[in-house]
């Protein structure tokens, strides 16, 4: 990890960059890797799943089939009744809202290292010259308890901590609830999945799609998003589950390899799509969760 502990260059906050007549080259994806934006209504109808009642026990056959045709042929989907407060989850998206408002110098007391990502931050990966993201992100730990420190959290605005210690708790339960729906619907036992992540993607062994997504820029407003990552324990060897595996017909796409292994690729190539997906085939396709941070991002318009 001795790689790992300084950025290779200066880094250079994406807000102190804006109201540039043009955008640095560095920040220029080449054209293979800009988003493809499509305007066919086909690819619009992004899945919408109301847990409503699958949350209340009750058995909803439409909520299943539509996250076993969402998780199959999109790897994403939008949820309702979700059981997070709308009210939790505006003060959620506010408070952030507002640190990043805050001045550079105070955001910058928090600056962040490869070494953990955790802080605030305007890159992903060690990689010297490589393109980067228009925008920042602030990184932090949730769980395991030893590795999250309120310390590191900002303390402006004063609410900050309060209101992510909240909202995270929830959405912790969010998670534990849709892993035994998605257990549920592979054919497993309901606590399999949960099991397999450390107990307290990918397992499937590609049933389950992997969605590339990218946010864009918005020409007169800034965008926040807040990002979730339930992630498998680090240390725990991860491969494709052996129910899922029947060679010849669906052999294992993804070798084992622990959670550790596959973030210390991440930390020195950065985020590289769909190319990240192909290195790591017939390498890794596993979950597991008492691995979980948030990664606030925002964009600059």
């Amino acid at each position: 990890m001795d790689c790992l502990k300084d950025w290779p260059e200066p880094v250079i906050s994406v807000e102190t960059l804006t109201g540039l007549p043009t955008i640095p080259e560095r920040y220029i994806k080449p054209p293979s890797q800009r988003p493809n934006i499509t305007t066919t209504s086909s690819n619009q109808n992004i899945p919408t799943i109301d847990l409503a009642a699958l949350r209340q026990g009750l058995d909803d056959h439409k909520a299943m089939e539509g996250i076993q045709k969402a998780c199959r042929e999109w790897g994403f989907f939008i949820l309702v009744n979700h059981g997070v407060e709308p009210e939790l989850m505006r003060a959620m998206r506010g408070v952030w809202r507002r640190f990043f408002y805050l001045p550079i110098e105070e955001k910058k007391r928090y600056a962040n290292s490869p070494a953990t990502y955790e802080g605030f931050g305007s890159r992903l990966g060690v990689e010297k010259g490589a393109i980067l993201d228009w925008g920042d992100y602030f990184f932090l730990h949730i769980l395991p308890p030893c590795m999250k420190s309120h310390e590191k959290w900002p303390a402006l605005p004063s609410s900050c901590r309060e209101i992510t210690e909240e909202y995270s708790k929830e959405v912790i339960k969010l998670c534990g609830f849709l892993m035994k729906v998605f257990s549920r619907d592979l054919g497993l036992g309901k606590e399999r999945l949960q099991e397999a992540f450390g107990g307290e993607e990918i397992l499937s062994n590609g049933i389950y799609k992997s969605v590339e997504h990218r946010v864009i820029v918005n020409s007169s407003q800034d965008r926040i998003s807040l990002a979730f990552f339930y992630n498998p324990k680090s240390d725990i060897p991860i491969s494709p589950f052996g129910e899922l595996v029947s060679p010849p017909e669906r052999p294992a796409m993804y070798q084992q390899m622990t959670f550790d292994e596959y973030r210390l690729s991440i930390r020195k190539r950065g985020l590289k799509g769909k190319s990240l997906g192909e290195a790591i085939k017939v390498h890794m396709k596993k979950l597991t969760p008492p691995y979980i941070c948030y990664t606030v991002y925002v964009t600059p318009r």
